[in-house]
């Protein structure tokens, strides 16, 4: 099956992954954080820890309320019931029918109401049109869960999105914990129980795109639970991600998402994850507009900024992938591959073309393909011909895997010090030599801690050496594509360095305000959009350096102001709710006398008034010249509240577009990471002979525009600093211009 079958359900492409690695049962609890009890909050009142809610009592019931339920044939209920039932017998529960008409239903004895229950039950599945009367009753039962598959809520528009308002708020007051609505029976499927090492636990919001994951079960692949959230009135993905991440049969979190109910919750859920060193692995649709308009009428989520989540995303170690095919097989190697002792990579394959083909497109992604020391070569030189490359990639040109060589040759690669990943790409069958081939590298892994990867690529599938050699390995990670394999094993190594130095931004958030904060306070004007000589008092306040600068309301005072701030100036007109001072001509640079700068006080008041802006005064600013222009702001998102964004600035920052964006908070390491996804990045270390520039500086000042979004996020809509002088190294970076708008 070709690698254009993009998310089919065609379960022998999937990885058949290795063992269950070096991460014992509970070793993934020993780098807990603190728990949710501790009620630690951040400066703007918002949890610190993400909540773990206790679904056990959801995946495995003593006992189940099915209210609708039905056993007339042909009624949609009745094939539900009869699911429900056979689910509830697999996981040892005892299951009550409930329906107001019936006193049996599949042989078992049905009571008319919840009130009738006879005795306490777990989990209620509601098998009715409108769930809404029931909550209540469910509350006053003690009943902890519920599922309901009732459409037609916040996936319909506004009209369901009220309704589903009333659901929520019901079912907040009742102390159930809702499953739905708009979701299915994926929760209750059949899970093999004879398959052993880590498990893929999977969450999706459309059933459907979740079935290529469940499937990879025919594979060897074990999984232990789906979360089908729907709707998410209630229960939503973050929940089940800090429940799973506290799971220590979980080796990763497969995930489909459309739309987050809360960008927070999110985050913290992606946390806890990260705490526990368990990866999470999402496809977000929602990166076009139509993809995010399809899948906001498919379960009425937000979808949110898309360079915003996928941001946030990569910030808190989610790897996001496009594909359901990527899905599958880099959720199954990280579930259960073993850590890696470093990052090199060796290419082994029976061809050259093949050989170079995969270095090339392993390099381009990023892999690290160590050349082999020269021993190394000489010892392959002895079963490889010489006139062969072994420097890496390897090619043994194919007559070497027929004989005893083949073994020798892998166990050689893999025994270098410098080699983690062994991946061997085989394009197609060539019987006998892929035969050999797979059998030697199957062999082989049982040998080493490394991971040995296969890639094989036969359309049809069906070959014995496929079906029978790779698949049957529970130690060689097989893929089908090419792409499949470096998504995985870039996504396998990159969640062990994230894990290995992974320290949560939310241990190290402020909880109480600076005293930046204070001084604040006393700038904001509600409502309003602040004027420049305002704005940069604001950041003023937080210990962000601005130009010497002066306010005037005279010619004369404008003079006085040049002669203190010093030659040459800049002179700006200075008024609230003035946002594009250069487009209207209120802006005069390179001021280097006191006529320049009377005439100029004159021009600008004369323009001002003819635009009918009401000025405040004029700025008298120091002019800042060598450096690097810069921009850094604040600005709000629907999903994750205030985001804060650096990048390349000036005039053409609308035109360039070069940016990158975090969400509060995060540390040192993020703000550089956030520079060096800049395109323009280069700037900073000087070009055509310039001096490199004051990066630590900009980052300073990231890390306090952070703290002002931190603290002011309910207060401040919007900050744009723009230019941000980045100076040459050691001399700092001063903001030239700002602009602040307040709630």
């Amino acid at each position: 099956m070709l690698g254009s079958t993009h998310g089919t359900l065609t379960s022998d492409l999937r990885a058949r992954v290795v063992a269950c690695g070096d991460r014992p049962a509970n070793a993934v609890h020993e780098a807990a954080g603190p728990a949710a009890s501790t009620g630690d909050l951040d400066v703007s009142g918002r949890p610190l820890y993400a909540p773990v809610p206790d679904l056990d009592r959801f995946f495995r019931p003593s006992s189940v309320a099915v209210v609708g339920a039905s056993d007339t044939e042909g009624r949609p209920n009745t094939g539900i019931t009869r699911q429900l039932v056979d689910w509830a017998a697999r996981v040892g529960a005892l299951l009550h029918p409930v329906h107001p008409t019936r006193t049996s239903v599949f042989g078992l004895d049905c009571v008319p109401s919840v009130a009738d229950l006879p005795g306490p039950v777990d989990l209620a599945v509601l098998l009715v049109r409108d769930p809404l009367p029931l909550i209540p009753q469910l509350g006053e039962a003690k009943v902890p869960f519920a599922v309901a598959f009732a459409s037609g809520y916040a996936e319909t528009g506004e009209q369901g999105a009220a309704a589903q308002a009333r659901l929520a708020a019901a079912v907040a007051r009742s102390g159930v914990r809702l499953l739905g609505p708009n979701t299915n029976l994926n929760a209750f499927e059949t899970f093999r129980d004879d398959l052993e090492g880590p498990a893929i636990a999977l969450i999706t919001q459309s059933g459907h795109q979740g079935r290529p994951v469940f499937t990879m079960q025919e594979l060897g692949v074990r999984l232990s639970h789906w979360a089908p959230t729907g709707n998410e009135a209630d229960l939503e993905t973050a929940d089940f991600i800090s429940y799973f991440a506290e799971r220590p049969e979980v080796g990763s979190i497969a995930c489909y998402v459309e739309g987050l109910k809360d960008g927070r919750s999110f985050l913290l859920a992606a946390d806890r994850a990260a705490r526990r060193g368990v990866p999470v692995v999402a496809v977000k649709v929602g990166r076009t507009d139509t993809g995010a308009r399809t899948a906001a009428s498919h379960t009425g989520k937000l979808t949110g900024s898309d360079q915003v989540v996928d941001a946030a995303m990569r910030q808190f170690g989610v790897i996001r992938v496009d594909g359901l095919d990527e899905l599958q097989d880099t959720a199954a190697l990280l579930a259960r591959a073993r850590r890696p002792a470093g990052d090199g990579v060796a290419v082994y394959s029976i061809s050259g073309g093949t050989g170079a083909h995969f270095a090339d497109l392993a390099t381009a992604a990023g892999l690290r393909i160590p050349r082999l020391s020269d021993a190394r070569q000489a010892e392959l030189h002895q079963w490889i011909p010489p006139y062969l490359n072994v420097s890496n990639p390897i090619d043994n040109g194919g007559h070497p895997v027929g004989d005893h060589r083949g073994r020798k040759i892998i166990d050689a690669i893999l025994a270098d010090p410098d080699v983690d990943v062994l991946i061997c790409p085989i394009t197609g069958p060539f019987p006998p030599m892929s035969d050999r081939l797979a059998q030697d590298l199957v062999d082989a892994a049982e040998t080493t801690d490394k991971l040995v990867c296969v890639v094989w690529g036969s359309p049809a599938g069906t070959e014995e050496a496929y079906r029978t050699t790779l698949l049957g390995s529970s130690r060689v990670a097989t893929f089908r594509t090419f792409s499949n394999c470096i998504t995985a094993v870039r996504a396998h190594l990159s969640h062990h360095r994230f894990t290995a130095r992974y320290r949560s931004p939310f241990d190290e958030a402020p909880r109480t305000p600076s005293p930046s904060y204070r001084k604040a306070q006393a700038l904001m004007r509600p409502g309003e959009q602040l004027s420049e000589h305002a704005a940069k008092q604001l950041l003023r306040a937080y210990g962000i350096r601005v130009p010497r600068e002066q306010l005037v309301t005279s010619a004369a005072a404008s003079v006085r102001a040049a002669a203190l701030v010093g030659y040459p100036v800049v002179m700006k007109a200075s008024a609230p709710q003035l946002a594009h001072k250069t487009e209207l001509g209120l802006v005069k640079i390179g001021l280097t006398s006191a006529s320049q700068v009377r005439d100029s006080y004159r021009e600008l008041t004369d323009i001002a008034r003819y635009e009918g802006v009401d000025l405040d005064g004029v700025l008298v600013c120091q002019m800042v010249e060598r450096g690097v222009e810069t921009v850094v702001g604040v600005a709000p998102d629907e999903l994750f509240g205030p985001t804060v964004t650096v990048g390349l600035g000036g005039v053409l920052v609308e035109v360039l577009h070069d940016t990158a964006v975090r969400v509060p908070p995060f540390g040192e390491d993020q703000a550089r990471s956030m520079l060096g996804e800049l395109r323009g990045r280069a700037l900073f270390e000087g070009v055509r002979g310039g001096p490199p520039v004051d990066v630590d500086a900009l980052v300073e000042v990231v890390l306090r525009v952070q703290r002002m979004a931190l603290e002011l996020g309910d207060q401040l809509a919007e900050l744009e600093v723009n230019p941000l002088m980045v100076l040459p190294r050691g001399q700092g970076a001063v903001a030239l211009d700002a602009l602040a708008v307040c709630r």
